[in-house]
C-alpha cells in the first residue's frame, strides 16, 4: 500500500462536509539556542519515529529524500508547510502517497490539529494523534514509514520540543529570582506590603472542602460527559482525559474552563453553605464583584499534562490574580513591566501594548531564551505545589508549565491598592477590555457608576491615584520634550520646524 496506509474514502466527516483552510499559522522559524543546561549535563533525544533528522545534517549525507519532491525540492521548508497549510484533508492523503519526503510533511501534526479545530466532528475517539483522530484511523492503522536522508528543522524542532526535558530548566533556581513563600498573609499584609509583589503560600488551599477530594481522575469519574473547554475544543471531560493521558504534542491542549461552577454544579465562598472552595482571605475584597451579573469573566479551572501551560501574557482588564494547584506542580517565570522596561526576552510587545505576542511554545522559549531571561534584571520564578497558591500582580508577564499532571483554580480580582491600575486602563483603552458580556459597551463607565454607589470612598481614593499618575506622565513627557530640544539647541542652534530643506519655494 501507499505510504498513506488508508484509503482516502476512510474519513466520512471528510467527505459529508467541506474543509475550512488553516486560520492559524504553524510557528516555523526558530531562535538561536542558548541552553541553561550545563556542560557535562546529559539530555537524551530519542531518534524521531519516522528516521527525520535536523537539516545540518545534509551537509554530510550522501543523499537527501526531498530531492524526490521534483520541482517542490527546492521550496524552502518554511514555505512548503505554508503551501500545505492549504490543503484538506483528502489532498494531504494524496499528496502524501506520492513518495516518502511528503509522506513526512503531510503528517506533521500541527496541520491535522488545524483540521480538527476548524471542522471537528460532532462523535469520535481520541486515538492518540490529530491524524488519526481526524481520520477516524485506530492506533493500530497508522503506519510509520522510514523516512530517513529526510532532514528538515521545520519537522525535527517539534519533536526535539516535545522530548526535551524541562528539570534543567525548571530547577536550581538563583536565589535572586525565587518568588518569596509564605504560611499565609492577614488582609492588612497583603494591602500594605504585597499587591505589587508575587509570592506563594502555603496554608489556605490545604483548607479547601475539594483539596485532596478533586483530582483529574475523580472528576472525570463524577462528570465524564460534561463538556469543558480546552483552548478552541469543546470536549467531553472524559475525551479530554483520554487526550491528556494519550498524546505527544509538543503544545498539549490546556483546558481552561471559565463556567466550570455553574457546569459542575459547586457552591463557591466562605460563607456560603456546602462551599467547594474560597478565595484565600488574605486578598480581601474583590472590587469588581460590584458589578454582580455584569463582572467580566473571573475564574477558570485549569487542567493539563505535564508540558501544557501559557506562554507569556498578563491578565486581563489589569486584574491581580491568584492561582491555586490542587495536584502536580507549576513552574512560573515572572517579569514585571512599565512603560519604561522591556518586556521580557523573547517576547514582542505592539507600540500600543495591545497585543503580546510570544512567538514560540514553551518548550522553545525554554531552549532559546530561558538563560537570558533568567539573568534579566526583575526576572521572578517559582515551583508552586500542591496545596499552594501563588499571586500574580496586576500587569506583570508571566509564563506558566506544568511540570505534572496538574489540576489548579485561578482567578481575577481588583485589590483597593490596585483600583487605579483598573480605572486607568478601562479609561484608556477600553477596546482592549475583554471578558465582559457584549451589553457591557462601556466597562470604565459601568465599573465607575456601581463603585461609586457601592463604596464611594474607595472610588475617591483610586481616581485621587489615577489622577496623580496622569501628573506624573505629563510631567515626564515635558522633560522628554526639554530634552529633545537642549539636544537639538546643542547640535545645532536653535530648534525649528521645516521640511528638511532651505528652499523658500511654495509647497504645492
Amino acid at each position: 500500500m501507499a505510504p498513506s496506509a488508508m484509503p482516502v474514502e476512510g474519513f466520512s466527516h471528510v467527505e459529508e462536509e467541506a474543509i475550512g483552510r488553516t486560520a492559524k499559522r504553524i510557528k516555523l522559524k526558530a531562535a538561536p539556542i542558548e541552553s541553561d543546561v550545563e556542560e557535562g549535563d546529559a539530555v537524551t533525544i530519542p531518534s524521531h519515529p519516522l528516521g527525520i533528522r535536523p537539516s545540518g545534517n545534509a551537509y554530510t549525507a550522501s543523499h537527501d529524500i526531498k530531492t524526490a519532491c521534483g520541482p517542490f525540492a527546492r521550496i524552502p521548508d518554511e514555505l512548503l508547510i505554508t503551501l500545505l497549510e492549504g490543503l484538506d484533508a483528502q489532498e494531504l492523503v494524496r499528496l502524501g502517497s506520492t513518495c516518502k519526503a511528503f509522506y513526512a510533511f503531510t503528517r506533521l501534526e500541527e496541520l491535522w490539529r488545524t483540521l480538527f479545530i476548524e471542522s471537528p466532528p460532532d462523535d469520535f475517539v481520541w486515538n492518540g494523534t490529530w491524524r488519526s483522530t481526524y481520520l477516524r484511523l485506530p492506533a493500530s492503522y497508522t503506519s510509520l514509514v522510514s523516512c530517513r536522508n529526510l532532514f528538515s528543522d521545520v519537522l525535527y524542532r517539534p519533536f526535539h520540543c516535545t522530548y526535551t526535558p524541562l528539570e534543567p530548566y525548571t530547577t536550581n533556581i538563583p536565589s535572586r529570582n525565587s518568588i518569596p513563600r509564605l504560611s499565609d498573609l492577614s488582609p492588612e499584609e497583603f494591602s500594605d506590603s504585597w499587591t505589587d509583589k508575587p509570592f506563594v503560600l502555603t496554608t489556605p488551599v490545604k483548607q479547601w472542602p475539594i483539596y485532596n477530594h478533586w483530582t483529574p481522575s475523580t472528576l472525570v469519574a463524577k462528570y465524564p460527559d460534561v463538556k469543558i473547554r480546552a483552548e478552541a475544543v469543546d470536549w467531553p471531560l472524559k475525551v479530554y482525559t483520554d487526550y491528556m493521558n494519550n498524546s505527544l504534542d509538543e503544545s498539549p491542549l490546556y483546558l481552561f474552563d471559565r463556567a466550570f461552577v455553574e457546569k459542575l454544579s459547586i457552591a463557591v465562598g466562605r460563607d456560603t453553605p456546602d462551599a467547594s472552595y474560597w478565595p484565600p482571605t488574605c486578598f480581601g475584597e474583590d472590587l469588581f464583584s460590584v458589578l454582580g451579573d455584569q463582572r467580566p469573566d473571573c475564574r477558570w479551572m485549569i487542567m493539563g499534562p505535564a508540558r501544557s501551560g501559557s506562554t507569556f501574557h498578563k491578565d486581563p482588564n489589569a486584574t491581580s490574580a491568584w492561582n491555586a494547584v490542587l495536584t502536580g506542580r507549576k513552574y512560573w517565570l515572572m517579569f514585571p513591566s512599565s512603560p519604561t522596561t522591556a518586556p521580557p526576552p523573547g517576547v514582542i510587545l505592539s507600540a500600543d501594548a495591545s497585543e503580546i505576542t510570544s512567538p514560540l511554545s514553551i518548550a522553545e522559549y525554554l531552549l532559546s531564551f530561558h538563560a537570558l531571561a533568567r539573568r534579566t534584571p526583575g526576572c521572578r520564578e517559582a515551583i508552586c505545589h500542591a496545596g499552594e497558591v501563588l499571586h500574580v500582580p496586576s500587569g506583570w508577564f508571566h509564563l506558566v508549565v506544568n511540570l505534572d499532571e496538574s489540576l489548579a483554580l485561578t482567578q481575577n480580582f481588583v485589590p483597593r491598592r490596585r483600583l487605579a491600575d483598573v480605572l486607568g486602563f478601562l479609561r484608556d483603552t477600553g477596546d482592549q477590555a475583554s471578558g465582559f458580556k457584549d451589553e457591557v459597551t462601556d466597562p470604565y463607565g459601568l465599573f465607575v457608576e456601581r463603585l461609586g454607589k457601592e463604596a464611594p470612598e474607595v472610588l475617591e481614593e483610586g481616581m485621587r491615584e489615577l489622577k496623580k499618575r496622569d501628573g506624573a506622565k505629563i510631567v515626564a513627557r515635558s522633560e522628554k520634550w526639554e530634552q529633545l530640544v537642549k539636544k537639538d539647541e546643542e547640535d545645532g542652534g536653535g530648534f525649528s520646524f521645516g521640511f528638511g530643506d532651505d528652499s523658500d519655494e511654495e509647497v504645492p
